[in-house]
């Protein structure tokens, strides 16, 4: 009987070190765990992305607005009756100093 019972004792202790410090143990789970919430949280994002581009291709297909207003962002179109002005910011004027010229004058 004590031998059975120093057999199971052995059997514990081997499946306790297996499940706590071996590669496949807890670590494993805890490895795996992180990753699942990795994947949802892009998925998530990817699923948001998917949305806002369903939304577009709606709004592409029903009316002209959403498409005039991709010409002009994305293409740089105008419409026909249009003027284009192109506003073009000031050069900085740059400012040499001007320094007065200098006399010389000798000791005596």
């Amino acid at each position: 009987m004590k031998w059975l019972a120093a057999l199971l004792l052995v059997i514990l202790i081997a499946l306790q070190y297996r499940l706590w410090l071996s590669d496949d143990g807890v670590r494993e789970v805890g490895r795996l765990n992180e990753a699942v919430a990795a994947q949802r949280a892009e998925n998530e994002r990817l699923r948001t992305r998917n949305a806002q581009l369903g939304a577009e291709v709606v709004d592409l297909k029903r009316g002209m607005d959403a498409l005039e207003e991709r010409a002009r962002s994305e293409l740089g179109m105008i419409a026909r009756r249009e003027t284009f002005y192109q506003v073009v910011p000031a050069r900085p004027v740059r400012h040499t100093p001007t320094v007065a010229p200098r006399t010389h004058t000798a000791a005596r």
